[in-house]
């Protein structure tokens, strides 16, 4: 019996420790990473409008001689082995601008996705994540800059959908998918859109170019297309700038006869971002839109915007200044009649964690 008692120890001992061994060896699981932001401004146009949307044509700055709050993000990513996952909402007035295509979207789903990468060179991605196309993003503190710019307000903003990122080797990428209608997160019976981006830079990633592309039919009446260019460029340490070039063709069926009409604009913005001290910066943005079909109901625009970052840790204080010339008088004076120019300042807060 002492001899049975024995070896029913030893092979217990033996079981234990053979279980801790295997439990070392199982993968752990990373903890969920959380981050957020937060942004407000006071705009004033010097026009004094009194009405919406108060000489801004452009995104998510709707107001004048008012206080206002932008948006409180929230984005939760994990990753398990090959798999991850992103949750990114979003509360507030820019977050409802930003998913205009659904109900009640003051609080907004701004990336939902699922990623499986089963190889080092490939990952597919399927969800609604911010569009590819552009400089500018939703995200407040991500821009230096406060106010858009026309190319992204009239861009997509999301995209719904399936997409692989391959790499090319080297520095070089290649996106391509297959996505709802441009912002649009549901969209049952309704056509799909072809979404690619080629990626490259230099070896010294001073310089970088995105080649874009989004294209199809977004519903029975209306066809889009559109080319996009993306280019950064580090001068030095305190010096960079960014260019994005945009190309947009509309086809519509007015009438519904199935005859489309075609219409085209097109756009170029040049940053220069200077930094001579760490918690200082100056961006100069100069935009010009070319709207000759009057798709975008401008002719033309020139709109220069010189905005400094004043930072303090996570804390970025953003004056801006900005003159809008269109070819048309799109902007109220008063309530004396409409001009072709408007001159705004805007005071931004940002703050991420």
């Amino acid at each position: 019996m002492k001899k049975i008692f024995v070896v029913i120890i030893a092979l217990s001992v033996k079981q234990v420790a053979l279980s801790q061994v295997a439990d070392s060896t199982k993968k752990t699981s990373a903890p969920v990473t959380i981050t957020g932001s937060v942004d407000a401004y006071y705009r004033y146009n010097f026009n004094n409008p009194k009405d919406y949307p108060y000489n801004s044509a452009t995104s998510f700055t709707h107001s004048s001689n008012s206080f206002e709050l932008g948006m409180a993000s929230l984005r939760a990513d994990h990753s398990f082995g090959k798999v991850s996952a992103t949750v990114d909402l979003g509360f507030g007035k820019r977050a409802e601008e930003f998913s205009y295509n659904d109900a009640n979207t003051r609080l907004a789903i701004k990336q939902l996705l699922v990623t499986y990468a089963p190889s080092s060179s490939i990952k597919f991605t399927l969800g609604t994540w911010g569009t590819h196309i552009g400089y500018e993003v939703v995200d407040a503190y991500l821009n230096r800059n406060y106010s858009m710019s026309y190319m992204f307000t009239n861009g997509p903003f999301s995209h719904t959908g399936l997409k692989a990122d391959i790499s090319l080797g080297g520095k070089s990428a290649f996106m391509v998918g297959i996505a709802n209608p441009t912002d649009y997160r549901t969209a049952p019976a309704m056509p799909k859109s072809v979404i690619a981006q080629f990626s490259t830079a230099t070896k010294d990633d001073k310089l970088k170019t995105y080649f874009n592309f989004v294209g199809g039919k977004q519903n029975d009446y209306r066809k889009m297309m559109q080319g996009d260019i993306v280019a950064t460029y580090a001068v030095s340490g305190k010096f960079g700038l960014g260019f994005n070039g945009t190309l947009q063709s509309v086809k519509l069926d007015i009438d519904s006869t199935g005859k489309f009409s075609s219409f085209n604009w097109a756009g170029a913005a040049l940053y220069a971002n200077l930094d001579p001290i760490n918690w200082f910066g100056l961006t100069l943005r100069v935009e010009y839109i070319s709207d000759r079909d009057e798709y975008l109901g401008l002719k033309t625009v020139l709109a220069p915007t010189l905005s400094a970052n004043f930072k303090v840790d996570n804390l970025t204080i953003i004056p801006e200044f900005r003159l809008d010339n269109a070819g048309n008088a799109v902007f109220y004076k008063n309530s004396n009649g409409n001009t072709k120019s408007s001159g705004s300042f805007i005071l931004a807060a940002t703050y991420h964690f």
